[in-house]
Parts: structure tokens; sequence; C-alpha cells
């Protein structure tokens, strides 16, 4: 049996191209074109916002019901959306897009059927709730409760809103991140930054009796720079993400995450071979939280607990992990990436403890695993578009910070590996075995932060690890990435600082 891994990153230059933008209209403009297109003013409110008659999705979920099933639903999506790309100090490429569509899912024992359209009409979504009827052809049909608009707790709070902000706003947060990077260091040779915000509508109906609207706004900037030593090279990244509106620039400016950026690349320009061998390692505090995210989170995701494959079938619990440990996903954290008012069947978003002090105590489901395990939704279905069916996924997920100075688990840790930054890996989800490239890393001799080191990966199995955490400091943060699991989610990940004892760390070189 072929088994696909998961995967996290924090997304390449050429990959963000491609977000959101799977279907609907998109307008480019060329380079010659972008002054024009940058100098756009803002037009006044512009929502993202659909409100469909009421009596059209009661319709739909019953056309949806009419051959059997226990569980109808409509999802109605609109995206608007803009990015810009810098690259060499100029402007490259500027795209606005407007993406939507609507899916109509049946659930028939474990069965789902699913079909959707990129118009939303009565007729088309009609036609589209007769397709995924037939996955419950034969079975006894529920009587649908007709909607009723519904309110959840809303955690995204908006002070500039994104179709307020004129684009000359927008070429200005670039200019400074770019002119930021170049000024850090004249080993800087190049910056590259990538812009890119949207507005998500969506609808959700079901024959629950749900019917709920919301308006999620979301910025991605992403600046990688590239520093040139004498015969090496060094390209960093650092990314700002947040679901909220343009004030995300005065809480963290561009200037910051460039210098950020720069950083690292002058930095790892002095990097050694890293060496290879079993060794301690101490993750910096942020970011590193993806180790936890793809080796823990997915094999926690309660698709693969119904299918009875990973590490964690069976042991709800049970103890997985050393008494220091707590894991948690909350997508009710304020503004973080991860974080929506409610998820996309919605339930509302709510904080989980999955691990609490090293014992196993819940996972993480949709509408579906949630039915077929006999367990709570959590809040944690999630889809890409509505091109894709909900499943398990996760939100902002977490080491939850414990007693530790951040100071003394390294002092107290005499040989081993710091790092700093993880550019992403993978992991098989049956097997719970992982990698995770190291994309800024230190040896520690004697307590101390010594020279940087190069091409370090990290080795191991999930339960090996998270056994193997021995200290958790009070200095919990966050980064934010993109999750690959079939289809993508955009996701936060956590930690305070940690260490390992005694995990497989590959180098170029044998350990001295």
């Amino acid at each position: 049996m072929k088994i696909k891994g998961y995967f996290v990153e924090d997304i390449p230059r050429r990959k963000f191209l491609q977000i959101s933008l799977k279907g609907g209209i998109a307008i480019a403009a060329t380079p010659s074109l972008l002054s024009q297109f940058l100098s756009c003013k803002a037009q006044g409110p512009v929502s993202a916002k659909l409100k469909l008659d009421t009596n059209i999705l009661n319709k739909t979920i019953r056309k949806a019901l009419e051959k059997g099933g226990e569980f109808a639903e409509v999802y109605v999506e609109n995206r608007i959306s803009r990015r810009i790309i810098m690259e060499e100090s100029k402007f490259k490429s500027a795209v606005f897009g407007i993406s939507q569509g609507a899916g109509v899912r049946v659930i028939s024992g474990d069965k789902t059927g699913y079909a959707y359209t990129d118009e939303i009409t009565e007729n088309k979504l009609l036609r589209a709730a007769e397709v995924a009827s037939y996955v419950a052809r034969s079975t006894k049909p529920v009587e649908p409760v007709d909607v009723k608009e519904a309110k959840r707790e809303s955690f995204i709070t908006v002070k500039i809103p994104l179709q307020d902000v004129a684009d000359e706003k927008r070429l200005d947060v670039i200019r400074r991140a770019n002119q930021a990077a170049l000024d850090y260091d004249s080993r800087i040779k190049m910056a590259f930054i990538s812009y890119y915000d949207e507005i998500r509508s969506r609808t959700i109906a079901n024959s629950e009796g749900i019917l709920l609207i919301d308006e999620l706004p979301l910025l991605f900037f992403i600046v990688q720079t590239l520093g040139v030593g004498k015969n090496t090279s060094h390209l960093s990244r650092e990314r700002l993400s947040r679901h909220s509106g343009f004030e995300m620039f005065d809480e963290v400016s561009p200037e910051e995450v460039a210098q950020r950026a720069a950083r690292e690349a002058i930095t790892m320009l002095d990097a050694e071979d890293c060496p290879a061998g079993k060794m301690d390692v101490v993750m910096q505090n942020g970011w590193g939280g993806v180790l936890v995210h793809e080796a823990v989170g997915h094999p926690l995701e309660a698709d693969n607990i119904v299918k009875k494959i990973g590490v964690f079938t069976g042991k709800l619990g049970k103890k997985v992990a050393s008494d220091v440990f707590t894991m948690v996903d909350d997508g009710s954290m304020p503004n973080r990436r991860g974080t929506t008012n409610f998820d996309d069947e919605g339930t509302q978003m709510r904080r989980n403890i999955l691990i609490k002090e090293g014992v196993l105590q819940k996972y993480m489901t949709d509408i579906l695993s949630a039915k077929q395990l006999n367990m709570e939704r959590t809040g944690n279905g999630r889809r890409e578009s509505f091109r894709y069916i909900p499943i398990p996924r996760m939100t902002n997920t977490f080491i939850e910070k414990g007693k530790d100075n951040p100071e003394d688990i390294l002092t107290s840790t005499k040989r081993g590996i710091y790092v700093q930054s993880l550019s992403g890996g993978s992991v098989n989800p049956v097997t719970g075995m992982f990698n995770f490239t190291c994309r800024e890393a230190y040896l520690i001799e004697n307590g101390r932060k010594k020279n940087p080191v190069k091409g370090a990966t990290l080795i191991g199995s999930c339960i090996d690890i998270i056994s193997n955490i021995d200290a958790v400091g009070t200095d919990l943060d966050f980064g934010p990435g993109i999750c690959g699991k079939g289809q993508e989610a955009e996701v936060s990940a956590g930690q305070p600082t940690v260490r390992i004892r005694g995990i497989n760390v590959g180098g170029s070189r044998a350990r001295r």
C-alpha cells in the first residue's frame, strides 16, 4: 500500500504564486502595466460576502438527501485576492483574483458524495446536489431541518479593512522591506518579496438547520534574502501572516521582517558542515513547533484513526510522551494564521488539549470522523476551497509552555545542536517516522552556542521524540506556514524552547 506523506513548509517563492487561484478570474499585470495597476486607489467598501436565498439552500439540501443519507451540506465560497511580487528591486508581477463556487456534500454511513460548481445559481446547486446524492442510493434519508442563521464567537478583529487599503500602501510595504534587507549588510545581494492578501467569504448551510456566514481577511508576507560570501551563499526566509487587517504592518513592521531574514543570510555564510550522529537537540521557540505538527499532529487527525493507521491508534488515555509534554491545537487564538471563527463545516473553533502531561487526551475530528469514532466534533474540519471536501486538519498547533528558563535549557546542555530555524519536513502517517531540514543551526559546546552549521537534518519517530523531551521553556512563540495533506491549509506551528535528548542528526561530516 502506498502511503502519501504529509508536509508543512513556509512557502517557497514560486509556490507562493500558485496559491488561491485554481479557478475564477485573475487579472495579471505585466511589468509594463504594473505602475498603473499598483497606483489604483481604494474604491470604497468592496465585500466578498455572499448571501444566498435560504429557500434555495433548503431546496438544495433536500435534493441532496432525496435518495437517502444522514447529512447534507452546502458550502459556498467567494475570494477576492491580490498578490504582488518584487525581485531584484523590481516589481515583477501583480495579480488581482476573484474565485467563487459552491460544493454540496452528502454523508451516508462511511461514504461521502461530493460535487462542486463554479457557478452559484439555483440550477447549478441542484445539479451538484443530485450528483452528490448518488452515494446514498437505497438508504433511508433523514428529514432535514430548515436552515436558520446562527452565530459563532468571533476570534478575528480588523482595524484597517483590506478593502479600504490603496494598492500604493501595499507597494510601499514591499519597498520598505526590500530596502531594509539591502541596507542590512553589503553581502545581501538580492531580496525577494512576496505580498498576498485575500478576503474570503463563506456560507455554510446543512441539514441540521445551521446557516453560517462570515468574511475572513488574510495577509501573508514573505521576505527572502540572498547572502553571498567567499565561495558560499545562503538564501534565508522570514514570514509574517495573520487573519487580520492591514494593521498587521503597524504591529510588526516590514523592516523588522526583512532584517530578520537578512540576519540569517549573513550569519549562515560562516557555517561549517554539520556533524552526523545521535546527539541532544535544543530547539528555539517559534517555528520549531512544525516538528510536532508533522510528527505528532498528523497522526492525531481522526481520519487516520478511523483507518486504524498510525502510532496513536487505540492509545486514548495512555501515556505516549514525557511528563513535561503538553500539546494543544487551538483554532480560537486571536488573529493567528490557523484561526477562523468556525471550521469549514460550521463547528465553533476551540482550544483542544491533545496530549496533557504525556497522556493522550483526544483526536482532532471533523463531522464524519467524529460520527465514525463516536466522539465530539473538535472544530478541525477544514478544506482548501469549495473544490474539496473537508477533512480533519490542524489549526494552530503547539507545545504548551513549560516551567524551564530558556537560558538554563541551553547552559545545561553540554554538547549537541541548537536549531534556530527549520525549513519544513515530512512524516509517514503510518510509522510516525519523520525528517526535517534545519535552515539555521549551531553547535552546542559546554552549554553555549558556537559556530553555525549547515546540512543538518533531524530524523526520528514521533514517539521517541516526545518521550525524550526533558525540558520545556516559558517562551512560547509561533510561526506561520502551509500544510499539505492532499489539499493545503493555513496553519501556525509553535513551541517554547525545548530540549530533546538523543535524536538522530544527519550531517555532512562524522562527529568528532
